[in-house]
């Protein structure tokens, strides 16, 4: 059998990525650190292999690029500095438009529906995407009970926000805005399911000076579904955001989620390293972005504008006796280039912050593990079986609860935990929930929310009062 290799797919993804698999000489890292290649058919660098001999048919074949989570590992350690989760959303988005059939067809109807609602609406609809999800795959009563546990939390918004988007057609001279004014994007999901880490981080700020501006308007991200399907729209949405924030005179925009962060991040230095991209979304807006807004995680605008010093100068109820493990997941140091992140293997931020309001930081394992992300709605069986060693290594070094900063981390370990293998469930808290319980301000803490709760360990630590 005549063997015929090309290098036209390698071109393809170059031409289109900016990345040249030539350039991996299979070290396996990637590999190596990948968390989900256990439930691969071909390991990440088997994917780079075929990529760089032509071998499509191997390629396009594989569940590989759909099961990728985009956790950023693999780009993160990659020594030959490959963006090799940009080559899977390659992959993925070329099969898309090729009419190759999707070798995960529950992922990619989670993608079209997904961005069907953001291109509507404006914003995700949490609801009735995991209601469309369950009638399309034919499992209308999957997760019935999961949904009825939300419902009781209040983390289901049963009607859609509809954004009706607020454009002008020139620049505006900056506003003067108060130094304490910092641009606020909650996310779909903090007004939503992670309502209590909206709560909590408005009290904090406030409580620590800084003044949260919410921009009129402001449209989704994308998430992960933008960004596997089309480079194009994974960049315009988080530009549409900024221009509102720019346009609002603020020179510093703080996200509280991790996804968004980390997805305003790469927008912008995406517009920075292409510019007929930058041209052409400039064009579309009638706006031409002045990249003058910093992008900052609420975990990083805390540690470094207010400092472990400022934050400690606000404790009424030092955490005394608590043990947490301080979880940061894949998007908030990952991939450094994109994030600036300095520590992200080990990161440290809220560790001395948590250390700062009273509380003991256990050193472990899985702090910048994966949890599955989006996954969730998808291939369940995955994500339980990743956040359980996440939960299952916090008990093992001795945490009593996981403090993290994302949404999508926190629907894993916290509201599937009922659903994982582990031998005692452990509170899972936003981080601006255990600051605001450490400024006396519990009733911002909105615990009431969580699905695990955290309220009877509290009050037997005395951080709590017992009518709290």
């Amino acid at each position: 059998m005549e063997t015929r290799l090309s290098t036209d797919l390698a071109r393809r993804i170059q031409k289109a990525t900016g990345e040249n698999v030539f350039l991996c000489y299979h070290c396996v890292k990637c590999t190596s650190g990948c968390p989900l290649v256990e439930h691969f058919d071909l390991a990440p660098n088997q994917v780079m292999r075929a990529a760089q001999l032509g071998m499509e048919d191997i390629i396009f074949d594989s569940k590989t690029p759909w099961l990728c989570a985009s956790c950023q590992t693999c780009t993160t350690r990659c020594p030959q500095g490959i963006d090799i989760a940009k080559v899977m959303d390659f992959i993925v988005s070329e099969a898309l438009a090729t009419g190759v059939k999707p070798k995960v067809p529950k992922i990619a109807l989670f993608h079209k529906v997904f961005l069907r609602d953001v291109d509507i609406l404006g914003r995700a609809y949490e609801l009735g995407l995991t209601l469309e999800m369950n009638l399309r795959t034919k499992q209308p009563f999957k997760d019935v009970g999961f949904g009825l546990n939300m419902i009781k939390h209040r983390k289901i918004n049963f009607l859609p926000k509809i954004v009706r988007k607020r454009r002008r057609k020139a620049p505006l001279a900056p506003a003067s805005r108060p130094s304490n004014e910092v641009g606020y994007y909650p996310g779909c999901s903090l007004h939503a399911m992670a309502k209590e880490f909206d709560d909590s981080t408005r009290a904090v700020l406030g409580k620590l000076g800084i003044k949260p501006i919410e921009p009129e308007g402001w449209v989704c991200c994308g998430s992960t579904p933008a960004h596997r399907v089309d480079h194009k729209l994974a960049t315009r949405l988080p530009l549409e955001s900024l221009v509102l924030i720019e346009q609002d005179g603020l020179k510093d925009v703080t996200l509280p989620c991790a996804a968004c962060f980390n997805r305003f991040k790469a927008a912008a230095r995406d517009l920075r390293l292409e510019p007929d991209l930058k041209s052409e979304l400039d064009n579309e807006l009638g706006y031409v972005y002045q990249d003058s807004v910093a992008i900052h995680s609420v975990l990083d605008l805390i540690y470094e504008r207010i400092g472990s010093e400022g934050v400690a100068a606000q404790v009424k109820r030092p955490l005394e006796g608590l043990n947490v493990a301080c979880y940061y997941g894949c998007l908030i140091t990952r991939p450094p280039d994109v994030t600036g992140s300095k520590d992200h293997e080990y990161p440290m931020a809220m560790d001395h912050l948590l250390k700062a309001l009273g509380a003991t930081v256990v050193d472990w394992d899985s702090k910048v593990s994966c949890c599955g992300a989006s996954l969730s709605l998808t291939n369940t069986d995955i994500v339980l079986e990743m956040s359980g060693k996440i939960l299952t290594n916090a008990r093992a070094r001795g945490a009593d609860v996981i403090a993290l900063a994302c949404p999508l981390c926190h629907i894993n370990l916290d509201g599937r935990q009922t659903q994982m293998d582990v031998d005692e469930t452990m509170p899972a808290l936003f981080f601006t929930q255990l600051m605001a319980i450490a400024f006396d301000m519990p009733r911002d803490a909105a615990l009431e929310r969580n699905m695990i709760d955290a309220r009877p360990l509290l009050r037997e630590k005395g951080l709590l009062d017992i009518k709290r």
